[in-house]
């Protein structure tokens, strides 16, 4: 199937899901070094580090979800509801993520691989959250006009 085929929404999904795949690279990738820098130059053990780890990654990627990847449905709801969906998804993400973790420890699997393996779990499911709910556009709300 090529791009110019598909149609202006399907672009536009399209378009999301790799800025969506972006953001959460940039979750990923900012949390694993603080979890290295927490885990084995800080000594701070698992659940203390993967804390750690989990609001960095939030930080940054609670900022390119909200102005960049869903700005359209996004700006649509008040910042306080968006925010209060975010950190209540992701109170849950961060005890799955950590159970995922650690009960790969238990099999011998070191918890840097298993944040792989929880990242992709994420991948999913985040997805539909961030999609469905917690940035999805308000049915009959209009963007606030801009003030001249």
């Amino acid at each position: 199937m090529k791009f110019r085929r598909l149609k202006k929404g399907q672009k536009l999904e399209l378009v999301r899901i790799v800025e969506y795949m972006v953001a959460g690279g940039a979750f990923f990738w900012s949390g694993y070094a603080m979890f290295a820098v927490c885990d084995q130059w800080l000594g701070l053990g698992l659940w203390w580090s993967k804390l750690i780890a989990n609001i960095t990654g939030v930080t940054v990627n609670f900022i390119l979800e909200r102005w960049w990847v869903f700005k359209g449905r996004g700006q649509r709801k008040d910042l306080t509801q968006v925010t209060g969906r975010y950190l209540a998804l992701t109170g849950v993400n961060f005890v799955i993520d950590y159970y995922i973790v650690y009960g790969l420890t238990l099999f011998g699997i070191s918890p840097y691989l298993g944040q792989f393996v929880s990242a992709g779990f994420f991948t999913v499911w985040n997805y539909l959250w961030y999609r469905f709910w917690v940035f999805a556009k308000v049915p009959g709300r209009q963007p606030r006009k801009k003030r001249a």
